[in-house]
Formats: C-alpha cells, structure tokens, sequence
C-alpha cells in the first residue's frame, strides 16, 4: 500500500525534519546566538508587518468612497 504524494504523514515528516535542522543550528551556533538571530528576524518581520499595516491604512484613508462631499 502507498501513500499519495502530499498526504499529511508526508507533511509531518517535513516539520520533524525542519525542527532537527533547527536543533541542529543552535547545537551548531549556540544558543545565545540562535536566540539573538531569532530575535532579530521577529524585530525585522514586525518592521515589516508594521509598515505593511500603516500602508494599508493610509491607502484606505484617501479612498474616493470615504471622503465627504462639499
């Protein structure tokens, strides 16, 4: 019996794989290091969301559809 390609048990694997990579990089880097990279990439992704957002808002602020008629 085989499984189709992409069932769930094959997407599990992956995850297993991918935190034993991770495992494997901060044994590798050390944990300070590992713990210092992650912080900054959350701080950098946040930037990101964040400008992300403030753009959308200004976006919706100047749409035709909100403003009033004089």
């Amino acid at each position: 019996m085989f499984r189709r390609h992409g069932s769930k048990p094959t997407i599990g694997l992956w995850m297993l794989v991918a935190l034993a990579d991770i495992a494997i990089l901060v044994a590798a880097v050390g944990m300070v290091t590992f713990a210092l990279a992650a912080a900054g990439a959350m701080i950098v992704a946040g930037a990101i969301a964040g400008a992300w957002q403030l753009q959308r808002r200004a976006q919706a602020d100047t749409s035709p559809a909100l403003r009033r008629r004089a």
